[in-house]
């Protein structure tokens, strides 16, 4: 049996369809420089899968637009730069950490500098703090956002009302800017 098959569907373009130990029922995503993927579970056939994915058509196109805007975002941002070095990231990062940490009153024991597929930052028990090396490609006031955020968790260790209130104090309207780092969520890789 194929592992995965290709069909076109018209005004979508190529849809993988490819089998899937792990599902339990047909899914679809739709991921940047990856495009369409059906997941199919072993008990469904191909022809069902396909007829799936006609039946999200008008679901497809919608994230088909957005798929593309991050694409495009993704080549304007580094178009102009080289390839991210690791130690060139951390020593923007450990400095600008090091800084906001003064600024604001906050301690914090170490800082690491990872290249996270799926977080921008992290705060341990013991209060190291680890970052995404990505974070140098991101806005200013969002690679802040993320670093106040995880110093703010060297005081509150949850993400509770208290957490989120203290938060605005220092940046202003977190949750928009944690709304807005989505859209840079192509960053930290497939």
């Amino acid at each position: 049996m194929a592992k995965s098959k290709t069909c076109i569907i018209e005004g979508l373009g190529p849809i993988l369809l490819e089998r899937s130990n792990k599902a339990r029922r047909i899914n679809i995503s739709v991921k940047p420089f990856k495009g369409v993927r059906v997941a199919v579970p072993l008990r469904a056939s191909y022809r069902s899968a396909e007829q799936f994915a006609h039946s999200q058509s008008e679901w497809i196109k919608k994230h088909l637009t957005k798929m593309r805007q991050n694409e495009e975002m993704y080549k304007r941002i580094t178009q102009n730069l080289s390839e991210l070095d690791k130690d060139t990231a951390r020593k923007i990062l450990v400095k600008k950490t090091a800084d906001l940490a003064s600024q604001h009153g906050f301690t914090f024991n170490k800082v690491s500098i990872r290249n996270q597929k799926s977080r921008w930052g992290s705060c341990s028990a013991k209060n190291n703090i680890s970052l995404n090396m990505e974070l140098v490609r991101l806005p200013e006031k969002l690679s802040d956002y993320v670093i106040l955020h995880e110093l703010l968790h060297t005081r509150i260790k949850n993400h509770g009302k208290k957490f989120w209130r203290e938060l605005d104090k220092i940046v202003d309207n977190a949750k928009a800017l944690r709304t807005q780092l989505l859209e840079y969520g192509f960053l930290l890789g497939p």
